[in-house]
């Protein structure tokens, strides 16, 4: 067994920190996606990357607010519970000696998969990957960046102890 996996493990211990870590990586993560969705997307694309109205057709209701709160919790807490206790534990497993950049860009790939595949064409009907358009290229960006983020937030609250 690969001697980093051996020393910490595959799953972090449950703790208040552990808890503040998914938290303050979700922040930063879900400030980056924020930005890069809502400013830079609409200079590259002519418009803004939309979630919450992928998470209305999914669920099938018209609160605008609503989606934009299941889209920020599920960012802050969700995604970043899957990095350390999914993406992470897998590659620890698979290639244990795969350099950080690579497993926080295929977790930021895998949300993208999650998000244009299954969500929006498994679930919402839409065409897989929105039929390759544009924005579909800004919002690997994005879940790219989120996902190096939230990576790269725990490492280093990971080194802070």
């Amino acid at each position: 067994m690969h001697t980093m996996t051996a020393q910490r493990g595959l799953f972090p211990t449950a703790s208040a920190r552990l808890l503040v870590t998914i938290v303050v990586a979700g922040l930063a993560a879900d400030f980056a996606w924020e930005f890069w969705a809502r400013v830079i997307t609409p200079m590259l694309v002519g418009g803004p990357l939309e979630p919450a109205a992928l998470i209305q057709s999914v669920f099938g209701f018209q609160n605008r607010f609503l989606a934009e709160v299941i889209h920020a919790v599920v960012g802050v807490v969700f995604y970043p519970i899957g990095y350390l206790f999914i993406a992470r534990p897998l590659q620890r497993l698979v290639l244990p000696g795969l350099p950080l950049i690579l497993t926080a860009l295929g977790f930021g790939t895998g949300l993208w998969i999650f998000a244009l595949y299954i969500m929006a064409h498994l679930i919402a009907g839409l065409p897989a990957f929105l039929g390759f358009i544009p924005l579909t290229w800004v919002s690997l960006a994005g879940h790219l960046i989120f996902g190096v983020i939230v990576a790269y937030v725990v490492e280093w609250r990971e080194k802070e102890r």
